[in-house]
């Protein structure tokens, strides 16, 4: 039996468990900080519980080529799940252009720079709080032992 999710107005599809072992602001603190291990550029946190209901958090991550998006997008995935946190769905991971990772309450954008230009996230969503994630610790995760990409 899967365990119950939480509810605001989101299809049982998108939900993040309540039984999730970390907290939305910490899953997304977490993103950045992993995305900037990796090098990811321009990454930015907001908070949009005010704009939209399918999410709380958007991190919102430039990596520079493809396999720099899949580097960043595996490190998040393969460390957040060492840690139980476990997306629900990832679209665009085979083109590379934008990788996004949905994680219930937390939505992670990877984005090449084109598509960020392109789509303006951060200029539709430019009245959200940013958060400033480099003033918060990154929770604490596993380490895990990643083998290369194509390797």
């Amino acid at each position: 039996m899967a365990a119950p999710l939480a509810t605001r107005g989101r299809s049982a599809e998108s939900q993040t468990p309540r039984s999730c072992p970390i907290e939305s602001l910490d899953i997304a603190t977490a993103s950045a900080w992993l995305a900037d291990q990796k090098k990811g550029l321009d990454i930015r946190v907001l908070d949009v519980r005010e704009h939209i209901k399918v999410a709380d958090y958007f991190v919102i991550i430039t990596g520079t080529s493809r396999p720099h998006i899949r580097a960043i997008q595996q490190e998040i995935h393969v460390r957040l799940k060492a840690a139980g946190v476990a997306h629900g769905r990832e679209e665009g991971g085979e083109l590379g252009w934008w990788v996004l990772m949905d994680y219930g309450d937390v939505i992670v954008h990877v984005m090449q720079p084109e598509a960020r230009e392109y789509y303006d996230i951060d200029g539709l969503y430019r009245d959200a709080a940013e958060l400033t994630w480099r003033d918060r610790a990154c929770p604490e995760l596993p380490e895990t032992r990643q083998r290369a990409i194509g390797g």
